[in-house]
């Protein structure tokens, strides 16, 4: 596909899929299934009650969820209905949902029903808040501003609700961290989530004929945008797993007879040392599309030996950029570890410390800069953060994605280093900030660093050089265990060293590159 597609509204999206292949199974989701024309009514139900409840264009409503049937209605519905959403990790503290709910201004959100106690904690301090949406059977009777799934789709019809909804309309918000460490929203239009839906289907080789299991969340812009919407349009069949488990997804490919998949490495990991693996029950599987992280060229290498049947297809992205760049499964074997060429809507460009584009023919190691886009599939910027967004972007509209790298002789892209301090962790962002802002609570803390450190398992991890207050003490695992208690427990740092001072430069930047480098000599940092 050479030519831009159409910038369209979200849904349209679906309307065509319904239209084409309207008694194909379009979701499959815990034994339960909808057609296309099944989820493309749905849909419409869920728009015609968002816009009777007074939820339509110019409000925000949000969904706090793992993967489940609903969760594709919600997607469609909203966008239908012009209500703006915001997708919300189900990871999230209390805390943590309160302030993004608050950011947003959610006035309703839609929530799974083992979620709802997270949720009733963050509503007390989210005032914009209304009503929330439970799906499945909730854990105790609902309360004041609750109301479940069928009740709130009473007396909507599954006709289109009379609203207008534009290409350039906003459509979607997912969260991202920054270096604060606090969650920032990245807004993005219908137009940049339709145009690279459609851009997607060809070098992710989408059919109707295929079935493919999704083993990452949807709340994440990976599962959601560049995975789960281009195999929609393309009319293929989408089993979702509520949560990530090898066995289920070995299960699920095996059950279903599924053709493709996605996944992060280090669930790739997982489904090749799982006890009931074996290459026969994957069979069917032709092609794995991974993302989120950098495949490790070993465990490339292991997967393709291993199942030789499959074609392994490495896609890059960011929430701000959205799905940028691809390696055709051909060229898995000669560039393992190159993050593949730009979408045919993409342009890219390199830029050097000093903000200077690099020519377009320098290419090689000895050409390093950090990666700018251009395209339809950019982001807005953050949400309600005008400061944030604009240092986004260039004076002339690139969007930095804070990415180092060069382009090889063949126009192939290789990602060297994070020009932030963001720590990759299974596809999980890690901020360093927020794990030193928890640390600083301790009393003993006088100084600290954060930083990511090697995993076998997770690509990295966070780790901590801390410098003691006079007088104080406490041991590594107390003081990781103090940070458990005051952020998600996946970023509690896994290694806590304690020092006598942290390297500065002149005007008392911490170097972290120079705390770095003793735990990654001799290898490639994850990015």
């Amino acid at each position: 596909m050479n030519a831009t597609p159409a910038a369209l509204p979200a849904a349209e999206l679906l309307a065509r899929a319904a239209a084409r292949w309207p008694e194909r199974t379009a979701v499959i989701a815990e034994r339960r299934s909808i057609t296309f024309r099944e989820l493309d009514r749905a849909a419409s139900r869920l728009a015609a009650a968002l816009v009777n409840a007074k939820l339509g264009p110019g409000h925000t409503v949000g969904i706090l969820s793992p993967n489940r049937i609903e969760y594709p209605i919600f997607h469609m519905g909203a966008a239908r209905a012009g209500s703006l959403q915001a997708h919300f990790s189900i990871r999230a503290t209390a805390d943590d949902l309160a302030h993004v709910i608050g950011k947003v201004e959610a006035e309703a959100v839609f929530v799974d029903a083992a979620l709802l106690p997270t949720l009733r904690a963050a509503r007390v301090r989210a005032p914009a808040l209304k009503t929330a949406i439970v799906m499945g059977t909730p854990p105790a009777p609902l309360m004041a501003g609750e109301i479940g799934w069928d009740q709130f789709h009473a007396g909507a019809g599954d006709s289109l609700p009379n609203v207008a909804v534009k290409p350039e309309d906003p459509f979607c918000i997912t969260f991202t961290g920054g270096t604060t460490g606090v969650p920032k929203g990245v807004l993005a239009t219908h137009a940049a989530r339709s145009v690279i839906a459609q851009v997607l289907v060809e070098p992710f080789e989408l059919t109707p004929r295929d079935i493919a299991v999704l083993g990452t969340p949807m709340f994440h812009l990976a599962g959601l945008g560049s995975w789960f919407v281009p195999a929609m349009t393309a009319g293929t069949t989408m089993v979702l797993l509520p949560r990530w488990e090898p066995a289920a997804f070995i299960a699920a490919i095996e059950r279903e007879r599924a053709t493709m998949g996605f996944l992060v490495p280090t669930m790739v990991n997982g489904v090749l040392n799982d006890a009931g693996f074996s290459p026969a029950r994957l069979a069917s599987l032709r092609l794995l599309n991974y993302g989120g992280a950098p495949m490790p060229v070993a465990l490339l290498e292991r997967a393709l030996d291993t199942l030789p049947q499959l074609r392994m297809l490495d896609h890059y992205g960011q929430s701000e950029g959205g799905a940028l760049a691809y390696r055709p499964p051909d060229r898995a074997r000669d560039k393992p570890a190159s993050n593949g060429i730009p979408f045919s809507c993409t342009e890219v460009a390199f830029f050097d410390s000093d903000g200077r584009r690099l020519p377009d023919d320098a290419r090689g190691p000895g050409a390093v800069g950090e990666l700018c886009v251009k395209g339809p599939q950019n982001c807005v910027g953050y949400y309600r953060d005008p400061d944030q967004t604009k240092a986004l972007f260039t004076s002339d509209g690139w969007l930095k994605t804070g990415d180092i790298g060069y382009r090889d002789e063949e126009g192939f892209l290789f990602l060297v280093d994070r020009a932030r301090d963001m720590i990759v962790a299974g596809g999980e962002n890690i901020y360093p900030a927020e794990i030193e802002n928890a640390l600083f609570q301790h009393p003993a803390v006088k100084e600290c660093a954060v930083f990511g450190i090697p995993d076998a398992h997770w690509g990295e991890v966070p780790a901590a050089h801390v410098v003691l207050a006079e007088g104080q003490t406490v041991s590594p695992e107390a003081l990781a265990d103090f940070v458990a208690g005051k952020i998600a427990r996946h970023k509690r740092p896994r290694l806590v060293k304690f020092v006598d001072a942290l390297p500065k430069t002149a005007i008392g930047k911490i170097q972290k590159n120079l705390i770095r480098k003793p735990y990654w000599e001799g290898r490639a940092r994850s990015i």
